[in-house]
């Protein structure tokens, strides 16, 4: 459940058309949507670069829990060296 807002606060738009929010905020990202001529709604924002986005997709989480899965519970060998080294290689 989110937690209750403070109170309104009045605050000037300076002439560079800037607002402070507070320094809890300094350097986050945040989304800004006017709803109508004159409201505002502010949230901070995560982003995501384009060449990472694959990571939050379910295939990816499930990819990668099967794999850490596997590597949990099968120890490690160097029976098949080469064999590896040779997949790696494309030879």
């Amino acid at each position: 459940m989110p937690a209750l807002a403070k109170q309104p606060c009045i605050k000037m738009i300076g002439a560079n058309g800037q607002i402070s929010i507070g320094k809890q905020f300094a350097g986050r990202p945040v989304l800004v949507e006017e709803q109508e001529p004159g409201v505002w709604l502010v949230r901070t924002a995560t982003i995501t670069p384009d060449n990472e986005r694959w990571l939050h997709e379910v295939q990816a989480a499930t990819d990668l829990t099967r794999a850490m899965n596997w590597a949990q519970t099968t120890p490690p060998s160097d029976t098949n060296t080469d064999n590896v080294i040779k997949k790696l290689t494309n030879g």
